[in-house]
């Protein structure tokens, strides 16, 4: 606060912070990194037909010590927001005015109000009444650096207030008064904090394999579907199997064992610059997967980019025989149900999800939705996904996501030609589609597919659906256990190199998974 209101009277002092957060802890949002604080909103709840349209910031705050709040109220009043300005390129306003929005709906609030100063008034004072600024700001001939981000967050200027913050001299005084309407406001509603999400949007990028110049304008391309689908409010964005492999195309390596080594050096950049585009457009990113070279040995792994900064991995564990012997890939030995806050996931890595065992013991987990970034060159490899994929949905009873890669890769051998159709599986009961596909795209054509998973089904599927796979087990006849054993891919490996053949960079690429 005291960088951020430098020109005004800085921050507040430890007592009114105590008076915050001891009357309405739920209204105080801050971000963090690494334990400190970068950016806050404070809020409190009022009856807003106390105070009307005509309010100062002094009165309806009571002058700091916040005994204005009530608990009772029908109005979420915006106090405060505020972001370091070494932060400022990550969109950490615009995450906290969501999630002010979210505390609004789950509270069953009527709207969200707020008095906005409009420093920019300053330069045009002489000019033109703080009318006409605003109007210019609505109509985007100009730009406040509060009130464009105001509007840009779903606010309208109710009206203009004179005297809001009397000392706010670049404002001249003037405010506009803000509103956020809450349409899902129920007078009947009972008022609810921290409730569990049922309905998730997830967003899937089928991705155009193509040439690139160099990592930036690799950047480019991830950031444009990140920015795409977090245009359409989505929770989550995943992203194929090796979407990174037309960096391998710049490693200039003739051998492919070598050369897909060689791109495994772009994997921690592109992982970084994945974890960015998270935060800053507040959703959770799949990274589809990307090899990783690590103590001699090379992986298959997925990243999972949450939006509060946090990541995680998850190792492909079954490597394909081509996978092996081409390239001298190694399966990971751990299998993780993440948590994230849209609920619990899983992420099997192609070739993973068509060995049962594993799907099942993320269900035992509690996994609702489980990704698949997949590669396939051929339609028959892609089946195999596909149904398996389909098969783990209604076993499991959970939504399955898959998406692959489509068109042609020159000068990658190997990973030149692709086959995608990708698509979200439900399981297949009455309250599901008919054909247990939620969403399905155009197969080998570049695109973006947005599906709404609804969570509550999945329960009353359990409970009452006409067939119960998770409840009607016979685990008095048999059970599922991990069995943490690494011989397998010193086993797998040998097995490839007796079959691969001695002019292993002329070889054509087998159906891979």
């Amino acid at each position: 606060m005291d960088k951020v209101y430098s020109n005004m009277e800085g921050a507040w002092s430890q007592e009114e912070y105590n008076a915050l957060l001891k009357k309405f802890p739920e209204g105080q949002i801050c971000i963090e990194d690494n334990g400190q604080v970068v950016a806050a909103a404070l809020a409190i709840i009022v009856q807003y037909s106390d105070f009307g349209d005509r309010h100062t910031y002094a009165k309806i705050t009571g002058n700091g010590k916040f005994d204005t709040h009530n608990a009772d109220g029908d109005t979420l009043y915006g106090v405060d927001v505020f972001v370091d300005p070494e932060y400022r390129s990550l969109r950490l306003g615009r995450r906290l005015y969501d999630a002010r929005k979210e505390l609004c709906e789950n509270l069953n609030l009527r709207a969200m109000v707020a008095g906005g100063r409009i420093p920019g008034y300053n330069q045009y004072a002489e000019e033109m009444t703080p009318a006409k600024y605003v109007e210019m700001v609505r109509n985007k001939e100009l730009t406040d650096p509060i009130l464009t981000f105001q509007l840009s967050n779903d606010f309208y200027v109710r009206k203009l207030i004179r005297g809001y913050l009397p000392y706010d001299s670049e404002s001249k005084a003037y405010a506009t008064l803000l509103e956020w309407i809450n349409v899902y406001y129920d007078e009947e509603f009972d008022k609810l904090i921290g409730n569990q999400k049922s309905n998730v949007r997830i967003g899937i990028v089928q991705w155009q394999m193509r040439a690139t110049k160099n990592l930036e304008d690799f950047f480019q391309q991830i950031e444009f579907f990140v920015d795409t689908v977090s245009g359409y409010k989505a929770d989550c964005v995943l992203f194929p199997e090796f979407f990174n492999a037309p960096m391998m195309a710049l490693t200039n390596e003739e051998s492919p064992s070598v050369a897909i080594r060689s791109m495994a050096a772009f994997t921690e950049p592109i992982k970084t610059k994945m974890m960015e585009l998270a935060v800053s457009y507040n959703i959770n990113v799949i990274a589809g997967s990307m090899p990783l070279y690590e103590d001699g040995k090379l992986y298959n792994v997925s990243y999972l980019c949450r939006r509060d900064g946090t990541v995680d991995e998850q190792y492909k564990l079954h490597v394909t025989p081509d996978e092996a012997s081409y390239w001298g890939m190694r399966g990971g030995d751990k299998l993780r149900c993440f948590d994230t806050d849209f609920g619990k996931i899983g992420i099997l890595i192609c070739y993973d999800v068509e060995f049962p065992e594993l799907s099942r013991m993320l269900s035992d987990e509690g996994m609702k939705i489980l990704f698949v970034p997949f590669w396939t060159d051929t339609k028959n490899a892609y089946q195999r996904v596909r149904l398996c994929a389909q098969a783990r949905a209604i076993e499991n009873e959970c939504y399955v996501a898959i998406t692959g890669s489509v068109g042609n890769l020159p000068r990658v051998e190997n990973m030149d030609i692709q086959y995608s159709q990708s698509a979200v599986f439900s399981p297949s009961d009455f309250a599901f589609p008919h054909d247990a596909i939620v969403a399905e795209a155009t197969p080998n054509t570049e695109m973006t597919l947005i599906a709404d998973l609804d969570l509550d089904l999945l329960k009353d599927l359990n409970t009452s659906g006409a067939v119960r796979n998770l409840r009607d087990r016979r685990k008095d006849l048999y059970s599922l256990s991990w069995s943490k054993k690494t011989e397998r891919d010193d086993e797998l490996l040998a097995q490839g190199e007796e079959r691969a053949p001695k002019t292993a960079s002329k070889r054509k690429a087998v159906s891979a998974g």
